[in-house]
């Protein structure tokens, strides 16, 4: 099988040219990511195809495209665009209600509008743009909660994130700016509360640390 990507948990390999396979290194189990991948597709949401899976693979749908992430260098000047694109995908996203399976992590508050599908890792390198349009990708990590902690999870990556040069951090900046136009959601409630979780990944890299930290210290 031909490696065609590698992320932090997963390593994904090409089968043919309509299928591939998602394999986590440190094991499963895939059965929830699979059975949330079928809820959204099923509300039109989004996500590749599940064919099959076991406790460690997941056989997904090939889809051809660069990620947002790789398209930002290379078209400067769609990075507002985009950044809309991508705050539309999570208000989009927080429409469907959680499924009562799915588990919690940054619940509504008591008395609000209940808990919603929460992706937690919805950055640019998990949204593949496709000819049918974008697609979310790698929902591991999702839970039902507050929407709000959605889209502070998305600011504190991408705003962690290692930018070399200035016109890389411009078209960071241009990204944020228009993520934030594109959500009506307001994410400042949780962005401290989100950032402290982060703090606790092991992935990430001591840069990165060392930026959150500071931004929760900015946010006391």
């Amino acid at each position: 099988m031909e490696l065609i990507a590698r992320g932090r948990d997963a390593d994904v390999y090409a089968l043919d040219e309509s299928r591939v396979l998602r394999r986590y290194r440190h094991g499963g189990p895939t059965e929830a990511e699979a059975r949330l991948m079928a809820y959204l597709s099923e509300r039109g949401f989004p996500v590749p195809q599940v064919y099959e899976h076991t406790e460690t693979d997941m056989v997904l749908e090939r889809l051809t495209g660069p990620t947002m992430l790789d398209e930002l260098p290379r078209r400067p000047w769609r990075a507002h665009t985009l950044g809309r694109q991508l705050g539309a995908l999570h208000d989009r996203l927080h429409a469907l209600p959680a499924p009562d399976w799915l588990p919690r992590r940054f619940p509504t508050a008591a008395g609000g509008p209940g808990d919603r599908i929460l992706h937690l890792d919805f950055h640019p390198g998990n949204v593949i743009l496709t000819g049918r349009g974008p697609v979310v990708i790698d929902w591991r990590n999702a839970h039902a909660g507050d929407p709000a902690a959605d889209l502070a999870m998305t600011l504190a990556a991408v705003g962690a994130a290692q930018v070399p040069g200035f016109a890389a951090r411009r078209i960071r900046s241009t990204l944020l700016h228009g993520l934030h136009r594109g959500s009506h959601t307001d994410p400042a409630p949780r962005l401290r509360e989100v950032i402290e979780a982060r703090l606790t990944d092991p992935n990430i890299t001591p840069a990165e640390a060392t930026w959150l930290t500071h931004r929760a210290d900015s946010l006391r």
